[in-house]
């Protein structure tokens, strides 16, 4: 197993880090490939088509109609794959304030897409979540 697996310390040592740029959520029919000129940050196939998470820009420039522009918080913890309740302790502070959160996890890494216009205030949220859980 690899990462953090104690919900404390991961909620104590998190470091959320606001990455530049406009994401957003674009799909494409099943079994069509990723356009070329699009780098994304996130694919995922269901039956129903590919997601991708893509910076709006490319979005546009490759003709597609991306949905929830959102920013991109990095927790910066390496979080295990198996810890527990990580992610719901972090977005149920986000949804106590009304905010629409898609978490993504990676191997190393937990990734939260937050409404572009509400970034500032996620991230605030989510420092003050770390202090808290450090005293």
């Amino acid at each position: 197993m690899s990462g953090e697996t104690d919900l404390k310390k991961l909620l104590a040592t998190m470091t959320p880090q606001l990455l530049a740029g406009i994401h957003v959520f674009v799909t494409l029919p099943p079994g069509e490939p990723v356009p070329g000129r699009l780098d994304p940050v996130m694919l995922f196939r269901e039956h129903e088509g590919t997601t991708l998470i893509v910076l709006e820009d490319q979005a546009r420039a490759a003709g597609l109609d991306g949905v929830f522009p959102s920013r991109m918080i990095t927790l910066n913890i390496h979080s295990s794959l198996e810890d527990v309740g990580f992610l719901a302790a972090v977005t149920t502070r986000l949804a106590a304030a009304g905010m629409g959160v898609n978490p993504v996890s990676a191997f190393y890494h937990d990734h939260l897409f937050v409404p572009a216009d509400r970034a500032e205030e996620a991230l605030a949220m989510l420092e003050k979540l770390a202090e808290e859980s450090r005293r």
